[in-house]
């Protein structure tokens, strides 16, 4: 009746059914398992996005410095910057540009973006106080700073303890 061949095939099938049946069926227990599990994390992380936020309103401590578009305090192109704007070097001054390190930039988990306004408050005697458009970045070393786009006859400057806070416009100066 069944010869040889087709017990094998049929013993095949039958293995082959049933490795489906189990498969399906611990794959489906571990889809809720995980489902759930996910759910629980997405929602840690809203609150945490939550508590953040309520953070940055307070304002973020940094310390700001300058940098001026010469070659070895950018890369091979000082006369653009990160998001693409290009400037003249001998006007640099005049832009209100600032470079944040990148812990402060949006694609790299901070709060604020390129073209955004941002409040520096808390320099000494005010001198660096005001309102500066985000357009570039900072060499991946830093944390917590703020580079002040400068022309090349501006001498160096560093203040500690600053804080900058994201602004709405560039009105409120």
């Amino acid at each position: 009746m069944f010869t040889d061949r087709q017990s094998m095939m049929a013993y095949i099938i039958l293995v082959v059914l049933l490795n489906g049946f189990f498969s399906v069926n611990m794959l489906e227990k571990n889809k809720r398992f995980y489902s759930s599990e996910i759910d629980k994390q997405l929602s840690v992380i809203d609150n945490l996005r939550t508590e953040l936020q309520e953070f940055y309103k307070y304002g973020v401590v940094v310390d700001v410095t300058m940098y001026q578009p010469v070659y070895p305090q950018t890369d091979n192109t000082p006369n653009i910057t990160a998001d693409g704007t290009r400037i003249r070097i001998s006007k640099a001054s005049d832009y209100k540009f600032v470079a944040l390190s990148r812990n402060l930039l949006k694609r790299w988990g901070g709060p604020f973006d390129y073209g955004d306004y941002i409040l520096i408050k808390g320099t000494p005697g005010e001198v660096k106080d005001g309102i500066y458009q985000v357009k570039d970045t900072m060499n991946s070393k830093w944390v917590n700073m703020v580079d002040i786009l400068e022309s090349t006859d501006v001498k160096p400057y560093k203040y500690a303890n600053a804080q900058i806070f994201k602004t709405t416009s560039w009105t409120l100066q």
